[in-house]
Order: structure tokens, then C-alpha cells, then sequence
């Protein structure tokens, strides 16, 4: 089983009782203002036995991990990427915080982590992101990780019956200056 872990965060893959936290972020209208409408519990539901199971590079699912705090154990949120192996090397990454941990350097602390997983273990050569135009804050934590923007894709978003901009944020590999390892299986 894939176990992350940082100086305050713990991150393990989803399993069946972390469905409270799911729905609690799918249904939080601060939460989802920048990542997708509010569905109907059935269809967050949906979602949610979308993302498990045992997970690989090679899945065509969201590797969802739960971030909790190492001290409390009190989860903070999910992170992780969606990946697209054959033959691009490529993920996309995403994060949801519960609104009262955000602003706590939580999501920059959990996704450094996840970009070493997916480089170092993983073999990912690129990793994207992509943020509706006017998510600032989601932007900038990208970009102190390292993402830089790649471009802006033209009302590629509908939210909330209206289509939005999304700024196309890209990280590789050798933008970390990671050393040089075989690609796993």
C-alpha cells in the first residue's frame, strides 16, 4: 500500500470509510467554487468507488489520497493524479482541503510529496494541472512547487452553467533536478 508522509501530513490511498470526507468536500460550495458543480450524493458516490481499489501507474483511475495530520489524525483533505502511462508518462495532479485547513501550507506540504512520488517511484516524466482562470491561490501553491504556466485553454471549463478559462500549469521531471533512476514497472 502506497504511504506518504511529510513533518505534519500522513497520506494513504482511499479506502471505503473515508466516503464522510468525500462527500463532506463534494458537497462544500467553498471547496468546489473552483473544481466542478455540486452533484447529487449518488453521483459523488459514483466518483468515489471510481477511486478504489488497488491503484499502479498503469490504472485509469484517480490515485485519491487522504491527507490527515500526523498529530491528530484529523483528515485535512485528498490529493493525487490521474495517470496517463502509454505512452505519455503523464499525470494530472489535484488537491481538495477542507476549508479549515487551508492557508496552513497544507496543500503545498502534501503535493510536494506526491510530485516525488510520481517522479522517483512512479517514472512520470510530466505532471500537469489544470486551474479554472481566477483560482490564484491554487496557482500560486502550483508554482511554488515548481508548475509553470503553459498556456491558457479558451472556455475549456463549464462551472455552474457557464464556461470558464482554465490556466494549463506543466512540472517535468528535470525542472525538480531529480537524479537520474531506472522507470519501474
Amino acid at each position: 500500500m502506497i504511504v506518504l508522509t511529510t513533518p505534519r501530513l500522513g497520506m494513504r490511498p482511499l479506502k471505503r470509510d473515508d466516503w464522510p470526507l468525500f462527500l463532506a468536500l463534494n458537497q462544500d460550495p467553498r471547496v468546489m467554487k473552483f473544481i466542478g458543480d455540486i452533484d447529487t450524493p449518488e453521483q459523488i458516490r459514483h466518483r468515489f468507488d471510481q477511486r478504489l481499489g488497488h491503484w499502479t501507474k498503469y490504472s485509469d483511475f484517480w490515485l485519491c489520497l487522504v491527507i490527515r495530520e500526523l498529530a491528530t489524525d484529523e483528515p485535512v483533505g485528498l490529493t493525487g493524479f490521474f495517470p496517463d502511462w502509454r505512452p505519455y508518462q503523464q499525470a494530472e495532479v489535484g488537491f481538495m482541503l477542507l476549508p479549515q485547513h487551508q492557508g496552513k501550507g497544507y496543500g503545498q506540504e502534501s503535493l510536494r510529496e506526491v510530485l516525488n512520488y510520481a517522479f522517483k517511484a512512479c517514472g512520470f516524466h510530466r505532471l500537469q494541472a489544470n486551474v479554472i482562470e481566477g483560482n490564484y491561490p491554487s496557482r500560486q501553491m502550483l508554482e511554488r512547487c515548481g508548475f509553470q504556466l503553459e498556456g491558457l485553454l479558451r472556455e475549456s471549463y463549464r462551472l455552474r452553467g457557464e464556461w470558464h478559462n482554465d490556466w494549463l500549469l506543466g512540472l517535468l521531471r528535470n525542472d525538480l533536478d531529480l537524479p537520474d533512476m531506472p522507470l519501474k514497472k
